[in-house]
């Protein structure tokens, strides 16, 4: 019977996990910082440390971590930096313990790239373009699309309903959230030849490490979804938007040497993040019961927040307005 939360996940069952499928622990365990899921590395006698992740219970299905688990193997297989997980004796990489689903990972360090450094995110463009030829190859059966219902509506409906919102706020959300909602779905729909592929689906520069000796890998594809190119590509921008014109510009040179780009996706990236932004408020709401986003997230569901989380919204309605992203 899988377990509904963490309470249960204590030191001493991290370390009988991993060695319930032939691991012998040193007994060094240290949480990383994680908090979807709980994250460890774990001494192994006598051999270099693994990464156990513990799924975050109820979130996923096996399928769908399976599937993850073999779209990084898919990757990995043809030389690209990702690290997929670890698979024991009889080939498996999804593995339970004491109600707690976990898999392993070999540990890789790094630091993250600099959104300036011109040929850091070219060499990140060719990767992705690499990435996505073999993403767009088939279609994911199991992980879910990003769409405007699930990163827009019903992360906003969540807040609503379950109180978060204060009152005095909220026919001001309300408002400004359908009309985001609206011109996201025009945006989508006035993509001409839009595709959706497999992707990261959350490519922030937190999931790159840059290897001073073996340069980028990309890690935790926990949240790979089928989605358009540019996901993948938005969340590298940095800067006003004259900067994020010169980095999308080099992200795509290399990007092009590998896979086509349709540059229409471009009008995509204001609604993506508008998108995300909602996402990510609704994220930390249905979280709110797990002890450690009080505790690292105190700024949450306060006064100010709200109100500077309207402000964010109704500068993303604005920005939903401007024209795309130059490329040179």
């Amino acid at each position: 019977m899988l377990e509904t939360d963490y309470d249960n996940l204590t030191p001493d069952i991290v370390i009988q996990a991993i060695e319930s499928i032939g691991y012998l622990s040193d007994a060094r365990v240290f949480a990383l910082n994680s908090y979807e899921n709980r994250v460890y590395q774990v001494g192994i006698d006598e051999k270099s440390p693994v990464i156990a992740k513990f799924y975050r219970p109820l979130r996923w299905t096996d399928a769908q971590i399976i599937e993850e688990h073999n779209f990084t193997q898919l990757l990995a297989d043809i030389d690209l930096p990702v690290i997929p997980p670890l698979r024991d004796e009889n080939g498996h990489t999804l593995h339970q313990y004491a109600g707690y689903r976990f898999s392993l990972f070999a540990r890789q360090g790094g630091q993250a790239p600099e959104p300036d450094d011109f040929d850091q995110i070219y060499r990140l463009g060719m990767l992705l373009g690499r990435i996505h030829k073999a993403g767009s190859a088939e279609a994911f059966q199991h992980r879910p699309n990003i769409s405007i219902d699930s990163y827009g509506i019903q992360p906003a409906s969540l807040l609503l309903e379950n109180g978060f919102v204060p009152n005095s706020l909220s026919k001001q959300f309300e408002r400004v959230i359908e009309q985001i909602c609206t011109k996201c779905e025009a945006a989508f729909q006035h993509t001409s030849g839009l595709t959706l592929i497999r992707s990261h689906g959350d490519c922030h520069i937190g999931n790159i490490l840059w290897n001073r000796d073996t340069g980028p890998w990309f890690v935790d594809f926990d949240d790979c979804r089928t989605a358009p190119a540019i996901q993948d590509l938005w969340m590298l921008l940095s800067g006003e938007r004259a900067n994020q014109s010169q980095q999308i510009s080099e992200i795509l040179e290399g990007y092009r040497e590998f896979h086509e780009f349709n540059l229409a996706e471009l009008q995509l990236i204001e609604p993506l993040r508008s998108l995300r932004i909602i996402h990510y408020a609704g994220w930390l709401a249905k979280r709110w019961s797990d002890p450690a986003f009080p505790l690292n997230f105190p700024w949450f569901n306060t006064d100010n927040y709200w109100q500077q989380f309207l402000g964010e919204l109704e500068d993303q309605h604005n920005a939903l307005d401007l024209p795309p992203l130059t490329v040179y």
